[in-house]
């Protein structure tokens, strides 16, 4: 419960003058998204009339997160991780107050790229591909718009994959014996957390490119309309790496014998309401163990990525798709491109959606440069164990460092 319906000036007086810094932005222009506060300052909730910070009684911290969501159809993440929720000492108080400015992505007009030679001047097509590269580069993410993906699907999409994570827990989590989907696509939470910190505060479909058509048959429009999205955007998927793969010199075919629709998928997110989005993240940081991942997502926000060192928040753009740049794509291209790390921080009271498609390869594909490389040659089966083997290990993804070449 919180203590009063008027915040306590004279506290927050007191906060700002020690955290001045972090303080001094009025929101229009930035926000808190993801702020951890000292724990003297806990005491306090956001008033309408104060646009400053939002602060939290940290006596009822325990009392916020046991409070119930959805029963019938959210994940059951309060008894699942009871222990770390009520272990008081992996909580982030007594951190630092971060401030995360909302930004937005560089944005690259597709149309210069997709559509007929006769209608597109060459210089102009070669500007495009040049922003490609130079986002890639500078940024490791970027947003696209004309990219041949019609907003009808994309809303027919979004209608889609709410009626899904709208049916009931139960169901979901027998998702092959219920709605038709392949055992173990549906996943939720963080199984290997051994902290807040680790805990992912979402639920998801993640299903492999081959399985879709015969997917979710007991959902008959889903099932048209992800195979729809499924097949346009690895269109654009492939015609960015190809684009990508010039710039750097090198052959584009490499993406055409070893990315195929068998070995890439689609993800469907949802990430609901969090009693305290302060504390706990949606998706934890990380970065995608893949060559390129498209991504739609709803206008509600929360993406974040590292740029120049600090976390800045990726304002949404509903006539755009954001491109970023995966793990496999960095050491192909021997550090020329970046895989940029990124998160997804929750909301208290609105739940978010997104879809991502993820450009992979097969497993006995093999990762290599010309020397000299700063990466040993390594297959992306071999990446995925390692990953696999750090997280059950450490909690979290090493990722590229453990391929480095010391020089």
């Amino acid at each position: 419960m919180y203590l009063s319906s008027q915040p306590n000036f004279s506290l927050i007086t007191t906060c700002r003058r020690r955290h001045s810094r972090a303080l001094s932005c009025n929101f229009p222009t930035a926000r808190l998204q993801n702020w951890f506060l000292p724990a003297e300052v806990l005491q306090e909730v956001m008033h309408p009339s104060f646009k400053k910070v939002q602060m939290l009684e940290s006596d009822n911290f325990i009392t916020e997160l046991n409070q119930p969501l959805n029963m019938a159809t959210d994940p059951p993440f309060h008894q699942a991780y009871k222990s770390l929720i009520e272990d008081t000492s992996n909580n982030i108080f007594g951190k630092k107050l971060v401030l995360v400015e909302e930004c937005e992505l560089p944005l690259i007009d597709l149309s210069r790229i997709l559509h007929n030679d006769n209608v597109v001047d060459e210089s102009e097509r070669e500007e495009c591909k040049e922003e490609i590269a130079r986002a890639s580069q500078q940024w490791g993410f970027f947003q696209v718009t004309n990219h041949g993906i019609s907003k009808d699907l994309l809303e027919k999409m979004r209608e889609e994959q709410v009626k899904v994570f709208k049916q009931p827990f139960d169901k979901k989590s027998k998702e092959d014996k219920f709605m038709n989907f392949p055992a173990g696509s549906y996943r939720w939470g963080t199984p290997s957390a051994t902290c807040l910190n680790q805990l992912s505060w979402s639920e998801a479909f993640h299903i492999p490119m081959a399985d879709i058509s015969a997917s979710a048959a007991a959902f008959t429009t889903l099932s048209s309309t992800l195979e729809q999205f499924a097949t346009t955007v690895a269109g654009l998927a492939r015609k960015l790496t190809a684009i990508l793969a010039e710039k750097l010199g090198r052959e584009s075919t490499f993406f055409q014998e070893n990315c195929l629709p068998s070995t890439c998928y689609l993800r469907m997110n949802r990430y609901p309401p969090c009693p305290v989005p302060s504390a706990i993240h949606g998706l934890m940081p990380h970065t995608d163990s893949d060559f390129l991942t498209i991504l739609h997502q709803d206008e509600v926000g929360g993406l974040q990525l590292v740029k120049d060192g600090k976390w800045i928040a990726v304002k949404p753009n509903p006539e755009a798709l954001i491109v970023n740049i995966g793990d496999l794509f960095q050491a192909w291209s021997n550090d020329v491109y970046k895989s940029v790390e990124h998160r997804v921080v929750t909301n208290p009271s609105t739940e978010r959606f997104s879809i991502a498609y993820f450009f992979c390869p097969s497993y006995d594909t093999v990762i290599q440069n010309s020397e000299p490389s700063n990466y040993r040659k390594f297959s992306f089966r071999e990446f995925r164990l390692q990953v696999q083997e750090d997280v059950q290990k450490y909690g979290h993804k090493v990722g590229l460092p453990r391929f480095l070449i010391s020089h």
